[in-house]
C-alpha cells in the first residue's frame, strides 16, 4: 500500500491513466454483457423488469464512457508518453505504440458515436439507431484488444491478463443467454416504462 502511495504522489497521471483504464474496461464489459443479455427477455421477470436491465446497461456505458474521457485526458497530459489530442480520435496518428493505440481510437470513436445516437434514441427513427448501436459489437472487442496489448498490467500473466480473459467470460456469458433465449418471443409487448421492447 505504502508502495502505491508513493508511486501515486510521484506519478500521478500515469497511476490515474491506468486506473481510470481499468475502470472503464470492466465496467464497458458488463454493460456489453447487459447489453447482448438483455436483447431477449430472459433477464427480465416480476423482480427484476426489463427496464431494469435496460437501465442498468445504459448507466454503466455513459459511466464507463467518462472514465474513458478521464482515461484519454490523463494520456495526453502525462509527459511520459508523447500522444496528441488528435490520436483518440483519429486512428493510427500516435507515435507512441500507434496500432494498439489505434484499437483504442476506433472503439472509442465507435462508444462515443452509440451513446450519442442512444442518448437522442427518442428522436432517431429505429431504422437509423439500430444500425448505428450494432457497432457496439465491434468497440468492445477492440477495447478488449487495447486493454490486452496496451495495459501495464496485462502482461506475463499478471492479474490483469486474468481481468482481460474474465472480460471474455462475462461478455461470452452474455451471449450464452441470448442464445439460450433466442427462441423466445420479443414480442409488442412494452416494458413498465413504455420504452419500445
Amino acid at each position: 500500500m505504502t508502495t502505491a502511495v508513493s508511486g501515486f504522489s510521484t506519478a500521478p497521471l500515469w497511476y490515474t491513466t491506468r486506473s481510470t483504464g481499468l475502470i472503464a474496461y470492466v465496467l464497458l464489459t458488463v454493460a456489453a454483457a447487459l447489453g447482448i443479455a438483455a436483447t431477449q427477455r430472459a433477464m427480465s421477470g416480476p423482480r427484476w423488469p426489463r427496464f431494469a436491465t435496460q437501465d442498468l446497461h445504459r448507466n454503466l456505458s455513459l459511466l464507463g464512457l467518462v472514465f474513458v474521457i478521464v482515461h484519454v485526458a490523463t494520456s495526453v497530459l502525462d509527459s511520459f508518453v508523447n500522444i496528441s489530442w488528435l490520436a483518440y480520435v483519429v486512428p493510427g496518428v500516435s507515435h507512441y505504440r500507434w496500432w494498439q493505440v489505434a484499437l483504442g481510437t476506433i472503439s472509442f470513436d465507435l462508444l462515443l458515436v452509440v451513446v450519442i445516437t442512444s442518448v437522442l434514441r427518442t428522436r432517431l427513427p429505429s431504422s437509423l439507431w439500430r444500425p448505428v448501436h450494432l457497432a457496439s459489437y465491434a468497440a468492445w472487442p477492440l477495447l478488449f484488444l487495447h486493454f490486452l496489448l496496451t495495459g501495464t498490467d496485462t502482461h506475463r500473466w499478471s492479474w490483469g491478463m486474468w481481468l482481460a480473459l474474465a472480460g471474455i467470460a462475462v461478455v461470452g456469458l452474455g451471449g450464452v443467454v441470448r442464445l439460450a433465449n433466442a427462441d423466445v418471443p420479443d414480442g409488442p409487448a412494452r416494458s413498465l416504462r413504455g420504452e419500445p421492447s
